[in-house]
């Protein structure tokens, strides 16, 4: 398949928090190639417009870390042809359909009791220690796995934004992406066109009342102090990026010499 290299940012319809990664610098002045690591929300509602944009891509494997509870919400993604999917559940920040569940339809006063005082932020930043500390086999498949032939690759979890956004950032570490880069990118997925749409039920009480949509807010936004969590987290239990990746991930210089070649230009 002719892959093709979009030189603006596509405008999708049913799919959020669409970005090619390319461009960012390494610490040894190389950066990112374009077209070969994309990142995005869920692909379950893309339209047929949008799935054909995405199969003249090129893409070899689309990475899905949704758990079954929210592949359950929002659907399975739509399928593209002759690309590979991989599923690897990650921890879900918003831990699953009953706290979903809670956000969809609870009432102002259940919000208050789960979210309100910092706890919804607190939740968030113990989510990214989670993810970075517990998940380590996973992104180590993930990384050995484009080393090898999984590229160009898309990632993407339910908004795009922590999950996935935990899994390119990684990615990025392994390739010698600046920290104040992969951050960078990383609050992008804060623009209006990009954040996930929350979906509250038409029977909840208080449906989108002001005082609700901002006790969800933290939920949904790209902070800087989530993602310092994580890269908290690897600086505090290993002591370096290149500990990380190597005790952590169990990635080999030849892993590592193999990723670079094929995702850094």
């Amino acid at each position: 398949m002719t892959q093709q290299i979009p030189s603006t940012e596509p405008e999708l319809t049913g799919v959020r928090n669409f970005r090619d990664v390319g461009g960012l610098p390494t610490t040894d002045g190389r950066r990112v190639r374009h077209g070969v690591l994309y990142r995005s929300g869920h692909l379950a509602q893309a339209t047929a417009e949008d799935s054909d944009y995405l199969a003249s891509l090129g893409l070899h494997t689309i990475f899905d870390f949704r758990d079954s509870a929210d592949r359950g919400l929002d659907g399975l993604d739509v399928a593209l042809p002759g690309v590979r999917n991989v599923n690897v559940p990650l921890s879900d920040p918003a831990d699953g359909t009953e706290f979903w569940q809670m956000v969809r339809q609870g009432d102002l006063a259940q919000l208050r009791e789960l979210l309100a005082e910092g706890r919804a932020a607190n939740r968030m930043v113990e989510a990214y220690r989670t993810i970075i500390e517990e998940r380590t086999a996973e992104h180590g498949r993930v990384l050995r796995s484009l080393a090898d032939e999984s590229m160009p690759a898309l990632m993407h979890c339910a908004a795009g934004k922590d999950r996935a956004g935990l899994s390119i950032a990684v990615t990025l570490l392994a390739l010698g992406v600046e920290r104040d880069a992969i951050e960078a990118d990383y609050l992008k997925s804060n623009a209006a066109h990009r954040r996930y749409r929350v979906r509250r039920s038409e029977a909840a009480v208080d449906g989108y009342a002001p005082e609700v949509m901002e006790l969800l807010s933290p939920l949904f936004d790209a902070r800087v102090e989530y993602l310092a969590a994580g890269f908290d987290s690897i600086d505090r239990r290993w002591g370096s990026t290149e500990a990380y990746l190597s005790d952590g991930l169990g990635l080999t210089a030849p892993d590592r010499d193999r990723l670079r070649d094929r995702f850094l230009a």
